[in-house]
């Protein structure tokens, strides 16, 4: 016969739970707070006999045994975009599965842009501000990495999106795959001199990345990898713009354009249509990331879409691992072509 539960006083506790349920008092706990160390059929157990005893998570109070604010800072790199906004489009859409995420997780978030001038875990972490630190954008990597260095030697407890490297804890898409996958693309479409968009340098891993796997796809098929078909350019329209004129300018051949973002695509696009080249009938374009505006262009670009929706959430899971002390690593999200009339 199932016992009914009954608490042990006339207010339950995690320990009544875990008679019940048959579990340690820190299993409740962890369970509880959304700890992905319970098990899914534990953890509904749990639940289920925490609602029948009308049992309440004294949120404030178990962070203060812990010592924690139950607070998380998100930083957003300061990007130099025309619309004033600052914040790159593709982080702003990440946005919303990152504040899901923490409050599913009971955690609050704190926004702000990353102030070169100070020192982030004497404003945040060190000051009590917040348990953690989540890191949007970083600009040159070269420049950017002695900060988050000194994050590490601080031992400020924090992730961040971008490549991996040896500093710190990264989340972020496998860009190797997703360049390799436009270029496939392009050749099965019969491009065969196919130009690149984007500062692929070490100061920029991420664009670096993408052009690798475009080059793997052209050696695949026994397409030579042509530097005159390479334009740098950062994540800005106007750049993407500017970078098409100077391709055009050198007089090279080319039948596709692959750009390392959607921004850079949007200026390419325009660039295109001042120049007389029809999209895609004289030139295909594939950009990357998939931002909102990537559907509403004319024609709707095709890209490659990085998952800013399981993007966010992880940021928010590994950085809550770092702080109840468990080990992180880095982590590669698959991407996927969005395939639209452009290319």
């Amino acid at each position: 016969m199932a016992r009914t539960p009954r608490p042990s006083s006339d207010r339950p506790t995690s320990f009544d739970i875990a008679e019940l349920a048959g579990v340690s008092q820190p299993t409740v706990s962890r369970a509880l707070r959304g700890d992905k160390t319970v098990s899914e059929r534990t953890r509904m157990r749990i639940e289920a006999i925490a609602q029948q005893l009308n049992y309440r998570v004294d949120r404030a109070a178990s962070s203060l045994r812990r010592g924690e604010v139950k607070t998380l800072a998100l930083l957003f790199f300061e990007d130099p975009l025309p619309d004033g906004s600052n914040i790159n489009p593709f982080f702003l859409a990440m946005l919303g599965s990152i504040l899901k995420t923490c409050s599913q997780r009971g955690y609050d978030l704190l926004t702000s842009f990353q102030r070169w001038s100070a020192d982030w875990h004497i404003d945040y972490e060190d000051a009590r501000r917040a348990d953690g630190v989540i890191l949007l954008g970083y600009g040159d990597w070269e420049d950017y990495r002695a900060r988050v260095e000194q994050l590490v030697a601080q031992r400020t407890r924090f992730v961040r999106w971008g490549a991996p490297s040896e500093v710190g804890t990264t989340i972020g898409c496998d860009n190797i795959a997703g360049g390799r996958m436009a270029g496939e693309h392009l050749i099965a479409h019969g491009c065969r001199r196919i130009a690149f968009i984007g500062a692929a340098s070490h100061h920029y891993p991420e664009f670096r990345d993408r052009y690798a796997g475009l080059a793997e796809a052209l050696r695949a098929t026994g397409l030579p990898v042509d530097p005159a078909l390479h334009v740098d350019a950062l994540s800005v329209e106007q750049k993407g713009y500017e970078a098409v004129q100077r391709l055009i300018a050198r007089g090279v051949v080319f039948d596709a354009v692959f750009c390392a973002s959607d921004l850079i695509a949007l200026g390419a696009l325009r660039a295109l249509a001042e120049a007389g080249r029809s999209v895609p009938a004289d030139v295909a374009l594939i950009g990357f990331d998939d931002i909102p505006a990537a559907s509403h262009t004319n024609p709707p670009l095709t890209t490659v879409a990085q998952d800013y929706g399981r993007g966010g959430a992880a940021l928010v899971d590994t950085l809550i691992r770092q702080i109840a002390g468990e080990p992180t690593e880095d982590l590669l999200l698959p991407s996927r072509l969005v395939v639209r009339a452009s290319a």
